[in-house]
């Protein structure tokens, strides 16, 4: 049986086997539900090989078997679980519905691959016989493994990304070439795609976006362990073979450690992640060793009158996509660990400015003296991954105050106005004199619950 740990004195185990296959971008899709204290949705994640299986091809395979032979050693993993009929996750708001199978009937669906009929399902009970074939079945088949924990995962498939118009300039063969296996050249436009240069930041969110919109080429067999999602495909047996871009369904549970629902200072609902102490894992499926550095967009819907909070670069502000319904979007183009993503959803308001005068004032106060601001031009040149860096921005290396934003429950906006905004433009401008240029374009102050707990958000 898998051993029981202590989030608190305990170190968390890293499951993902990111040697084989290492997250590249995440997009999530996702509703927030106050009443069940639910977060659904769908995400889509992009992968490229991992250096494990790049570096030594001949013996990936037996490299990545031993990880994960490894790993059952310590668990036992939860029966497969297969979407239910009329299944909420697949929401009429959602934009994945042309292609969403949510159930299949009362008919009998079990077929040769192991899958559970919705009957099985729905009842709650699974046939020991069909999970123990999904796990013995195909021994040498390739087993993705993710960090996961307190997830209710609905359904898992493999993304088409080949059916996107216009998505051939990412490969050297035409899609409509039947001479090439189509697995490898769905894999080899996501590797082009995952691989663009930084100048085509905005062309990659485009077609990422686009991708993840895709129909679905096959479900994926998956299993759910305390603390991972692993993930087959029958008859594929190296990282290199296993789908590239996969979509997940899957629904938070109101117990997961990753989030927490409670009340603001006004005593109105809100929800937020805090970072600890399992990081993102119960927020969803992903990929938390260090080496997993990964960019991502991510859509969040949510009733009328919350306003969605996240780690973005982007400074969103909500569409209407119905009556009562707000989507917010935010993407971030530096590749950071899964764990920096966070969100905050309440009923915050904006404390702004009162008046143009002393905005002026602040651009005046805290602008960069020359001699220091010719120095800034000077700084060494990034060795890191390419992504849109500031640091190679002139513009940006004399920005001494970045854009900011403050948001606090409405009963703490008048202490917000008189205190917190004269102190915020001078601590940008402190940390930028003792570090340098600010990583990142814009910046977002949330007053947090009285029971925020950790620095996670920071």
């Amino acid at each position: 049986m898998e051993a029981q740990l202590d989030p608190m004195k305990d170190d968390l185990p890293l499951m993902a086997n990111t040697s084989c296959m290492l997250v590249k971008h995440y997009i999530l899709d996702l509703d927030v539900d106050f009443k069940s204290k639910v977060i659904e949705g769908v995400i889509v994640l992009f992968f490229e090989t991992g250096s494990r299986y790049r570096k030594t091809s001949k013996t990936g395979k037996e490299g990545c078997q031993s990880h994960f032979d490894e790993t059952y050693k310590i668990r036992t993993p939860e029966p497969c679980h297969i979407p239910v009929t009329n299944t909420s996750a697949c929401s009429s708001k959602m934009e994945y519905n042309d292609f969403a199978v949510c159930g299949k009937g009362d008919e009998d669906t079990s077929d040769k691959n192991g899958n559970h009929s919705n009957e099985e399902q729905a009842s709650g009970i699974s046939s020991s016989k069909d999970c123990c074939d999904i796990e013995n079945h195909g021994s040498n088949d390739f087993l993705l493994v993710l960090d996961c924990c307190d997830l209710s995962v609905l359904k898992v498939e493999e993304v088409d990304v080949a059916a996107v118009s216009g998505i051939e300039k990412f490969t050297s063969a035409k899609v409509t070439d039947v001479s090439k296996d189509m697995e490898s050249l769905r894999n080899e436009i996501v590797h082009e795609l995952v691989t663009l240069p930084a100048d085509y930041w905005k062309e990659q969110l485009h077609y990422f976006t686009r991708c993840s919109q895709a129909p679905g080429c096959g479900e994926l067999l998956f299993t759910t362990g305390t603390w991972s999602l692993e993930i087959r495909k029958l008859g594929v047996q190296t990282p290199t073979d296993f789908p590239h871009a996969i979509r997940i369904w899957y629904k938070t549970k109101p117990e997961g450690r990753s989030v927490t629902w409670t009340l603001d200072q006004s005593g109105r609902p809100c929800v937020y992640t805090m970072g600890s102490p399992i990081n993102n894992r119960a927020l969803f499926p992903c990929q938390e060793p260090p080496v997993a550095l990964s960019t991502w967009q991510a859509s969040v819907r949510t009733a009328a009158g919350f306003v969605v909070l996240m780690s973005g670069e982007n400074s969103a502000e909500p569409v209407q996509l119905q009556e009562g319904i707000l989507s917010w979007y935010y993407y971030v183009t530096m590749p950071m660990p899964a764990s920096t993503f966070t969100i905050a959803v309440g009923c915050w308001q904006e404390v702004k400015q009162q008046s143009f005068t002393a905005a002026v004032q602040t651009n005046i106060e805290f602008s960069l003296p020359s001699s220091q601001a010719d120095f800034r031009c000077h700084e060494e040149i990034c060795s890191h991954v390419e992504y849109p860096c500031r640091f190679q921005n002139p513009a940006a290396r004399l920005q001494a105050v970045i854009p900011y934003r403050v948001f606090a429950p409405w009963c703490l906006v008048e202490c917000c106005e008189e205190r917190l905004l004269q102190l915020i433009p001078k601590c940008l401008s402190a940390a930028y004199t003792t570090l340098g240029t600010h990583p990142f374009s814009r910046l977002d102050v949330l007053i947090v619950p009285s029971n925020f707990s950790s620095l996670g958000m920071a």
